[in-house]
């Protein structure tokens, strides 16, 4: 199983259709897998080898989609990184990695300047905007312009294809390694679960560094459709788009949709195109689910739940449990049901499967289970476990096979989509020398599901205000990170048998209520 076969498929069997479309640019398919080929002939002249992490830091764009298939192509992985991390975090992770090669956009070219000296074996950034390039950078057009055509180097199966950085619980970001075998058993099975027909048009509006969107991507490829790219999410951008370019489906992140139900510009938009929309990356509330029905009334919508380390999808709600009443009433609120290619069991803290309605660990196993963490094996055998992925997300399965998500076993803060482990913000929030202590857990938001929120002891007699906290924050972690409300406390947390802060107990007062204690 090898990615570049979705490209030469979709190159052999609709050369002249369109593959790509990104502002003023567009491109077929049988054009595509020449530049892919070039640009894969171009990274190997400047040292990429079998295995070599190959970085990308950039908005959306056609470029991203050539850069994923150039890499693998030719032998390289992958190395898409999150375009709101701090320098720090980026050269964290290109130092991780042991990049060799940076590839950056307009919007990005000062911060890989920045990170560059300070990325040990870091010795190329290519520049793949449309202005000027900067000195020291070589320029993207030219290398593709210049270069050979590489010859498919068959990487195939257990072969790394992908290193992507996610948040770490220690503090730092852990790269989850992906193969070959999990990103194409991933499309596949994903493009008959997600309902992608023969040359759909799929509207990139989520970021492509996510792994949500990568999967859309790839099965998009697979059946040869065409993709239509903004730079980044608007709600206006993303309905104009719609409107011109007529896309049969998308992928938004529930705080997105939210934004596009709330836009004045709904109303006005030629939304008939739009056959299905999906969601995911966090859990999205009711409320947003029925104002969506009524306002994209000829839309399915579909759910996809999953994680990085599952390539990414787990379970999926389809379109037809996505009603409010009938016999498939009732299933609203769940995830849904296990994917065509994994297994889905909740278990208790030996391991063990529990009884239907009793709330465990969601715990994942099949093909496109993680071959495992960079560099951190440790972290990797308490992850994977006799070939389960422990989730780290507690829940409960139905009689009928549906899973319900109910809280975090691991403290993580899901904000708009986004991981935020709480260990990252405590250790920039400790390097402040006013702080004595923190704990950060997530509270429920309307407007991002989760919102970071710091309880902060300070040093006796020390003082400090939110906002010079907030912007402390900043100069270390992404923004999305960063508390968004700070609570200073006198008294010591409540700590486990273990010594540990019990974060269950500080999360009671903001979740009383709820039905779930996540969102």
């Amino acid at each position: 199983m090898q990615i570049t076969s979705m490209i030469k498929r979709a190159a052999q069997i609709n050369p002249n259709g369109t593959a790509t479309i990104f502002k003023d640019r567009q491109q077929s398919w049988s054009q595509m897998l020449d530049r892919v080929a070039r640009l894969a002939g171009a990274l190997q002249a400047l040292g990429m080898r079998p295995g070599d992490r190959v970085a990308l830091i950039s908005l959306n764009s056609d470029r991203f989609i050539e850069y994923y298939f150039a890499v693998v192509w030719g032998g390289g992985a992958t190395m898409p990184m999150n375009i709101r991390w701090s320098a720090a975090e980026c050269a964290y992770a290109l130092n991780d990695a042991g990049a060799e090669i940076l590839i950056c956009d307009e919007a990005f070219k000062a911060l890989a300047a920045e990170v560059k000296p300070q990325v040990t074996r870091l010795k190329t950034l290519i520049y793949a905007g449309d202005t000027a390039t900067p000195a020291g950078m070589d320029n993207y057009e030219d290398l593709i312009a210049d270069a050979q055509p590489a010859a498919d180097a068959e990487r195939s199966g257990d072969d790394l294809a992908g290193v992507f950085y996610t948040g770490g619980t220690t503090g730092f970001p852990k790269g989850v390694m992906l193969s070959h075998t999990n990103m194409y058993v991933g499309a596949v099975a994903n493009a008959h679960d997600i309902n992608m027909q023969d040359r759909t048009v799929y509207l990139h509006a989520a970021p492509m560094f996510h792994i949500a969107d990568l999967l859309w991507f790839t099965a998009v490829t697979l059946m040869a459709g065409t993709h239509v790219v903004i730079p980044m999410f608007t709600p206006e951008g993303t309905l104009a788009a719609i409107e011109k370019h007529r896309p049969d489906q998308t992928l938004l992140v529930p705080v997105m949709l939210q934004m596009v139900l709330q836009s004045d510009k709904l109303a006005q938009t030629d939304i008939s195109s739009l056959r299905q929309i999906a969601y995911g990356a966090s859990p999205i509330t009711e409320a947003v689910l029925k104002e969506a029905f009524k306002k994209f009334p000829n839309v399915s919508f579909l759910q996809a739940f999953g994680q990085t380390e599952l390539s990414p999808v787990a379970t999926i709600l389809p379109t037809d449990y996505h009603v409010l009443e009938g016999p498939k009433a009732g299933k609203l609120r769940s995830a849904g049901r296990a994917t065509r290619v994994c297994e889905v069991r909740i278990v208790d803290d030996q391991n063990q499967e529990v009884a239907r309605g009793a709330v465990g660990q969601i715990a994942v196993k099949g093909p496109t289970t993680m071959l495992g963490y960079w560099n951190k094996p440790e972290v990797t055998a308490e992850t994977i476990v006799d070939g389960w992925v422990m989730t780290g997300d507690a829940g409960y399965m139905d009689e009928d096979g549906f899973v319900f998500l109910v809280d975090r076993v691991k403290d993580m803060i899901v904000s708009g989509g986004e991981n935020v482990y709480s260990a990252e913000v405590e250790n920039a929030l400790g390097q402040h020398p006013q702080v004595a202590t923190s704990a950060v857990i997530g509270i429920p938001s309307d407007q991002w599901g989760e919102s970071v929120h710091a309880l902060v002891i300070l040093h006796a007699g020390a003082t400090v205000t939110t906002e010079e906290l907030q912007a402390h924050c900043h100069e270390l972690i992404a923004g999305y990170k960063c508390p968004r409300s700070i609570e200073y406390r006198t008294e010591a947390f409540p700590l486990s048998g273990a010594n540990k802060v019990l974060k269950t107990e500080l999360r009671k007062p903001y979740w009383q209520g709820k039905r779930r204690q996540i969102s």
